[in-house]
């Protein structure tokens, strides 16, 4: 096996809780982190990397992408929810082939990867054929990320009624693609929820993504209020807990998400686009209350870029400001305004939890797999890098210097490790042009 050590670099092990950035070294054995300590030996390494000037952490984690919607960035930049729902979902979704979502998943996971994200929950949704699933897993699986694939079924559009997850496409990728459960790939099920589809429908989805053994993840900001409560009966049912997340959830209210927490359910916060595009205030401090904490989330780069720094810096300023506003009319919380650290812990730790990859990813610790980022604290944007916390959360793509996943090197000296890029742009383009114009949509005017 190939074994890489990192020498003298500034590590933040695991925020929030350890973020002193002591300056270390960590030597990776395959595709795991074997050691960590000042001087260690070099031993049998193949390679050794210095780390003088560079942050390492460890990698981020965006739970929430519709990475297929790569073709369609800025598309939605200015539009409601409503409108994105009717135009991408009603009218640009169906005109993608196989090959229109490989390379649209293709290049969001590598851009993912640039921005230093190393694992993606995958919420894939266009895939009205088999054929389609497959060419999304392909792309994945050529981009080097880590991805925790959420099959979905086509339905977010207005109009088109829910239907019961498909067991046997599930069973089928399980015993396929997805047959190592200790793989890089990992499979989950994005589901319509109790909020968009009725009682049963949600009790046979939760049901099945608990007898494999599978994440599920649903969309929850807004939509019509049931007649009767649905989640004391899905938790009367067993089917509520740690293999459940929900994404955004701006609309439950307080009695709601307290027993959702304390059924062990995660959240997952895409705090730009909900401000955006009228979900509501991200959940991040309600969750704070609870002794909780979110996940975070991109959603869709056809609204906003694909940066999982910024989402951190955006769900931390929200909350400082909801913080600090409640604190000047004399109802401040007891434990403060968010810090710096806590916005790091969402982004890997938090991340991690609700993808069902905890133990494996989002922290650096011996026997973890070796996911890592490597921050240039010298670019001249980030002199003098006084403190290592708000070093990083100020970084942009092009101060991620390197990026490691499973102990291989995705971008090195700024760079990603590929040579396609611009015929891959060339691509995206394309499809873009092509489905807009099948939809009877234009780009926005420059």
């Amino acid at each position: 096996m190939t074994k890489i050590l990192i020498r003298g670099a500034r590590v933040l092990a695991a925020p929030p809780e350890r973020v002193d950035a002591a300056t270390t070294d960590i030597l990776i054995d395959g595709s795991a982190i074997a050691a960590i300590g000042p001087q260690l030996d070099a031993g049998e390494a193949t390679e050794v990397v210095d780390g003088a000037g560079r942050l390492v952490l460890p990698g981020l984690i965006n739970c929430h992408l519709h990475t297929w919607q790569t073709p369609l960035r800025g598309l939605a930049a200015d539009w409601s929810l409503m409108e994105y729902l009717m135009r991408v979902h009603g009218r640009v979704a169906e005109h993608f082939t196989p090959q229109d979502i490989y390379d649209g998943t293709l290049a969001g996971a590598l851009n993912q990867i640039a921005g230093g994200t190393t694992t993606v929950g995958d919420w894939c949704h266009n895939n009205p054929t088999p054929e389609h699933t497959d060419a999304a897993v392909a792309a994945l699986q050529a981009s080097g990320i880590r991805a925790l694939f959420m099959h979905g079924t086509p339905g977010a559009g207005p109009g088109i009624a829910p239907s019961p997850h498909p067991r046997d496409e599930l069973e089928r990728l399980l015993n396929g693609a997805f047959g190592d459960r200790e793989g890089r790939l990992t499979l989950g099920i994005a589901i319509p929820g109790p909020m968009y589809s009725p009682l049963e429908i949600a009790e046979h989805d939760l049901r099945l993504a608990k007898d494999l053994g599978l994440i599920a993840s649903m969309h929850h900001s807004g939509g019509p209020t049931p007649a009767v409560d649905p989640w004391p009966l899905l938790e009367a049912k067993g089917l509520l807990g740690p293999h459940v997340n929900i994404v955004h959830g701006n609309h439950l209210d307080d009695e709601t998400l307290a027993r959702l927490v304390g059924a062990g359910v995660t959240f997952t916060v895409t705090p730009e686009v909900e401000m955006g595009d009228g979900h509501g205030h991200p959940i991040t401090g309600r969750l704070r209350a609870l002794g909780a904490a979110p996940s975070l989330g991109i959603d869709i780069e056809a609204a906003i870029s694909g940066e999982m720094l910024t989402a951190a810096r955006m769900a931390l300023a929200h909350q400082r400001a909801l913080d600090h506003a409640a604190a000047r009319n004399g109802a401040g919380p007891s434990a403060g305004p968010p810090r710096g650290a806590e916005a790091l812990g969402w982004v890997t730790r938090e991340g991690a939890r609700a993808l069902g990859l905890a133990g494996r990813v989002g922290a650096l610790e011996v026997g973890m797999q070796a996911d890592l980022v490597m921050v240039d604290a010298e670019a001249f944007n980030l002199q003098p890098a006084n403190d290592p916390v708000a070093t990083v959360l100020q970084a942009h793509p092009g101060n991620i210097d390197a990026v490691m996943i499973a102990g291989c090197w995705r971008k090195q000296n700024g760079g990603l490790c590929r040579d396609d890029l611009a015929e891959l742009s060339l691509s995206v383009r394309r499809i873009a042009a092509r489905v807009l114009g099948a939809a009877g949509l234009a780009a926005p005017a420059a």
